[in-house]
């Protein structure tokens, strides 16, 4: 990983305010990367920043536009899935609702499952996401070790 990182922030509906309190907090570290978020939660981080940059702009606080994904329940979590097998996101955090069912609980599991497949560092409340921007590796270059798949794409059935 690069010293420049793909951050996806992704909330739950009852998670989103912790996710903003969050990015609020940790914005003067988050605003060096680049944020991706599903759709819902993307506009409000994206508005929350630009909120933030609007305060600070003086001191030479750039604006950076959050890539913005569907709606989890419409597509996101797969986008964002898909977008960690491709190698295209290095950090996920997903704060994620466990006293609430989720119509798309299937999707939510399946990007939880990818992240973990491979390798991408995730934090899934905010203890974790402390934990995790805290790391001499979030602002540091990180060699992630990849799985190599080979013995599962070229068995033979």
């Amino acid at each position: 990983m690069s010293l420049m990182k793909n951050i996806a922030v992704v909330a739950h509906d009852n998670c989103k305010s912790e996710l903003l309190d969050f990015v609020d907090c940790n914005h003067n570290i988050l605003r060096r990367h680049n944020l991706v978020a599903t759709g819902t939660t993307g506009g409000l981080v994206e508005d929350m920043i630009k909120a933030r940059v609007a305060q600070m702009s003086e001191d030479g606080y750039d604006f950076k536009p959050v890539n913005k994904l569907k709606s989890g329940p419409l597509g996101g979590d797969q986008q964002l899935g898909a977008m960690i097998s491709e190698g295209k996101i290095d950090v996920l955090i997903f704060f994620w609702d466990p006293m609430q069912p989720q119509p798309h609980d299937v999707d939510v599991k399946a990007l939880l499952r990818l992240a973990v497949l491979y390798n991408i560092p995730t934090a899934s409340n905010r203890s974790t996401a402390e934990f995790l921007i805290s790391s001499q590796f979030f602002e540091g270059e990180f060699q992630r070790k990849e799985t190599d798949f080979r013995d599962y794409t070229q068995r033979k059935l």
